[in-house]
């Protein structure tokens, strides 16, 4: 079997989704450059795309059966990091969250960006030894527990933003294994109810912080939200995306809202502005189409994929890409309340790059061995 890998090795290798992976990140180390040129983002992000390349093909020459066998532990080595990541003098504290760990040479290390492969393919070992049928609510349930475990140590950071990422993975893997679409009509149908009866409880408990609450209310009442104070994130990355137009402010930094430092966080949280503010619509669009090109080069792996276990994880992987992209691009155009998920591949921080490397190695090596018993 090794010999048949070998001889497929540059044959089945996926370059298309490898270099398209890439070139995203090349972009996004141009649109990091632009919105902090004097400071060291950009130069971390290239050696965080070589660190993440020779992972990508590590995991791509790795018989993704083993990898899917071993999940338990990997599993177990995640809750151990984000039980770590919350002790003092361990974990950092960055903007009031406890979620990184200093890690020599490498810099910062955020565990909840890796502990999302070890959950997705806890599922994919549970559901995907599953023969037909329709989900009980016992196996439901199990799904349920393997997600909670990583989600409640992430909320305790707290990291709202990192946590919601995580709920695609579930979602995918249940809706894939068969669940009854009367369970599915109730989960959305209590979701409605009770998302707002949940807000509402919040604010009354305290659980819900002031500037929380406010940034719902500026997506809710865009006209009367405050432009300098909880509004002011939604205000200007807007501004900043008005200000790209149809192809850019082409170098204008006399202009640039990044440049001026108006902009918060535009290397990380809003660097979909910035990119709109460089390159204007077609930019925009251009690097959306990347993104869609990419994911439909994975959902191609799923359906190549020799058995329930490797499809499972691949889809839940797209799913969950799909859903940072909707979310982060939402928030930066003004439709959706700030919560910090980072834009895949194009946002500054080595984990989250090197975390989505690995899923893509994942899908390469499930294409590879297609056709091996």
């Amino acid at each position: 079997m090794v010999a048949v890998i070998e001889k497929r090795n540059f044959r089945d290798f996926d370059w298309l989704a490898a270099c398209l992976a890439m070139a995203i990140v090349a972009f996004g180390v141009w649109q990091i450059y632009n919105a902090l040129p004097t400071e060291t983002y950009w130069q971390k992000q290239i050696i965080g795309l070589v660190i993440s390349l020779v992972a990508l093909v590590v995991i791509a020459t790795t018989d993704y059966r083993r990898i899917i066998d071993a999940a338990p532990i990997f599993y177990a080595v995640g809750l151990f990091l984000l039980v770590l990541v919350l002790i003092p003098g361990i974990g950092m504290r960055i903007n009031g969250q406890q979620a990184w760990i200093k890690v020599p040479l490498i810099g910062q290390f955020q565990p909840s960006e890796f502990v999302k492969i070890p959950v997705v393919l806890m599922l994919a070992k549970y559901f995907g030894s599953r023969k037909t049928g329709l989900l009980t609510v016992k196996e439901i349930l199990i799904g349920v527990a393997i997600l909670a475990a990583p989600l409640a140590l992430i909320m305790l950071e707290p990291d709202a933003g990192q946590s919601i990422t995580y709920i695609p993975l579930l979602a995918a893997v249940l809706f894939l294994s068969a669940v009854k679409i009367r369970w599915v009509v109730l989960t959305i149908v209590a979701g409605l109810v009770l998302a707002p009866a949940a807000f509402w409880v919040g604010i009354k408990t305290g659980k819900i912080k002031p500037y929380q609450i406010e940034r719902v209310n500026v997506i809710l009442d865009p006209e009367n939200a405050d432009p300098k104070g909880f509004g002011y994130h939604t205000v200007q990355s807007m501004i900043t995306v008005g200000k790209g137009s149809l192809s850019g402010i082409k170098g204008d930094t006399e202009s640039s809202q990044s440049a001026l430092k108006f902009l918060p966080e535009p290397h990380t949280d809003f660097i979909f502005a910035v990119t709109a503010e460089n390159t204007g619509f077609i930019g925009c669009v251009s690097l959306l189409l990347a993104y869609a090109l990419l994911l439909s080069r994975l959902i191609a792996g799923a359906r190549q994929a020799p058995d329930r276990a490797g499809m499972l994880v691949i889809m839940a992987i797209v799913c969950e890409l799909s859903f940072q992209i909707f979310m982060n691009v939402g928030m930066v155009l003004g439709f959706l309340p700030v919560v910090g998920v980072p834009l895949p591949l194009m946002s500054a921080g080595l984990s989250a790059v090197l975390a989505t490397f690995i899923a893509i190695g994942f899908v390469i090596s499930v294409k590879m061995r297609r056709f091996v018993n």
